[in-house]
């Protein structure tokens, strides 16, 4: 399988609707789900940091995740952006096709 699910996480709404718009526009992303209420404790600065944010899981090709990541950065507020690949090991075989199709 060459599909990957992406998470990329924001500081808003707007935000992640904005990057998750911006990657289906583009057709580097098939699909982004937006996940409201997330909550994040990590290390940043010198200090643990616990704020809440926004997941986006993009479904996608692995051929694209460079431009992918490239597009992300560009409209993200984060210094650093999570943006995490995690292959998909199996999955409908129609939905599949259908992520290929419409990706790229």
């Amino acid at each position: 399988m060459n599909e990957l699910a992406i998470f990329i996480t924001a500081s808003s709404e707007g935000e992640a609707a904005k990057i998750s718009r911006g990657l289906v526009e583009a057709r580097l992303a098939g699909c982004v789900n937006i996940i409201k209420n997330v909550r994040s404790i990590y290390f940043w600065e010198g200090k643990v940091q616990d704020e809440p944010e926004i997941l986006m899981i993009a479904k996608t090709r692995k051929d694209l995740f460079h431009e992918l990541m490239k597009k992300v950065k560009e409209l993200h507020s984060y210094t650093v952006p999570e943006i995490i690949a995690l292959p998909i090991v199996e999955g409908s075989e129609e939905y599949l096709k259908w992520l290929r199709d419409v990706t790229g």
